[in-house]
């Protein structure tokens, strides 16, 4: 790792030259407050406590825009955990489009899926699960990627020459088991370990109101597998090979949005199926002033069953997604997981508004209710908890 941190501050010194021209400034510095619901469960963990974030963010465009530099670095300090007190380069590349063809290469995020409550085809960058407890942050992958564009969809290419470890908390953070995870002793079945390189092919097209994306990853898989080591007492890391094949899927009717994932995955130990579905409908203005409000269900399915890494094995997703179309764009998201099979319930809440110019106040709760002993969300049953963030823009 620090080979790969030495690399980077190399390449930003060899574009220097491009940070010298005239660029776009722009980013947030972010002040957050979290507080937990219950005592922690286990020896060492920390209440809730204050951090801060920084992600400045540096554009340069030229050639028509046809030629793109970006750097987007992060930096969390964090009152409480120590592990989650880290930097990362989330992004550091340069983009060059000629014709129908984009080339891209550097540290970059890739986001692929349809789905809200969960994305099962996203698999190129490595969850920074330190950050939150929904697995929506990512991590830098450094990529070579080309793509070639048509009026109806993309077909890329994408090389992936370093793997990134996938972020825990530590002994005194929150969202783990009564075990840490061990981030020092990594094991891979790959004898390149981190060296190994994954590679990607996505698919995307558009036929009318429907929106389909096919796509294969041949790599390290992103989720390790965990295994206790008792005499220490951590979780021990293992990152085997994978390969998936996806498809994402989505039809945009008046009201209505169906949508669909679904993943084969393969390794030496196990050959899977899993799939999210379901629909979003937006009812018709709820206020004089036009208020939306959209109901949101999706059903989760996992051949492997319950386990570590698939809580959601046979799981009900039901929101609902309310925005106030008002100038200080007020939106909220709330949801229900239950499982179907022990009725486990996970209760989650979001919301945003801008409260000043440039400044944002973000809110996140989750809680925990009815949670079986046998089931994967057991181990951070305690949890729960209410999160207040305030954004400021620049």
């Amino acid at each position: 790792m620090k080979q790969h941190y030495r690399n980077i501050i190399v390449s930003i010194g060899l574009l220097a030259p491009v940070f010298s021209q005239a660029g776009d400034f722009s980013g947030n510095v972010s002040l957050e407050g979290r507080y937990f619901l219950d005592d922690a469960a286990y020896t060492g963990q920390k209440a809730g406590g204050l951090s801060l974030s920084l992600q400045p963010e540096y554009k340069h465009k030229w050639d028509n825009d046809h030629n793109v530099f970006t750097f987007i670095p992060f930096y969390r300090w964090d009152e409480k955990d120590p592990k989650r007190t880290h930097g990362d380069i989330r992004q550091l590349d340069l983009t060059v489009a000629k014709g129908d063809w984009e080339f891209q290469a550097g540290i970059s995020k890739v986001f692929w899926g349809v789905t809200e409550s969960q994305h099962l085809v996203d698999i190129i960058n490595q969850t920074d699960a330190i950050e939150g407890a929904d697995g929506e942050d990512k991590l830098g992958q450094p990529m070579f990627k080309v793509s070639h564009i048509s009026d109806d969809g993309a077909v890329s290419f994408y090389l992936l020459p370093y793997f990134r470890e996938r972020t825990f908390a530590g002994t005194k953070g929150r969202f783990r088991g009564g075990f840490p995870v061990d981030t020092n002793d990594i094991s891979y079945e790959s004898s390149q370990k981190e060296k190994h390189i994954d590679y990607a092919v996505r698919l995307n097209h558009t036929f009318d109101e429907i929106e389909v994306g096919l796509s294969y990853f041949d790599g390290t898989s992103r989720a390790p597998q965990l295994t206790p080591d008792l005499a220490n007492g951590v979780l021990k890391q293992h990152y085997p090979l994978l390969t998936q094949v996806g498809l994402d899927l989505q039809y945009t009717g008046e009201a209505w949005l169906w949508k669909l994932e679904a993943v084969n995955r393969e390794t030496k130990q196990e050959n899977y199926n899993a799939v999210v579905g379901g629909f979003e409908y937006a009812l018709p203005a709820i206020t004089d002033s036009g208020a939306d409000l959209g109901l949101l269900a999706e059903y989760h399915h996992d051949s492997r069953g319950k386990v570590l890494n698939a809580p959601f094995q046979n799981d009900l997703f039901l929101g609902a997604r309310f925005s106030l179309n008002d100038v200080d764009a007020t939106e909220f998201l709330a949801g229900t997981f239950v499982d179907l099979n022990n009725q486990s319930k996970v209760f989650r809440v979001e919301g945003s508004r801008r409260i000043a110019n440039g400044l944002k106040l973000n809110i996140e709760a989750q809680t925990y209710m009815d949670i079986d002993d046998k089931d994967p969300l057991s181990n951070i049953k305690k949890d729960g908890f209410i999160q207040i963030e305030l954004q400021k823009y620049f």
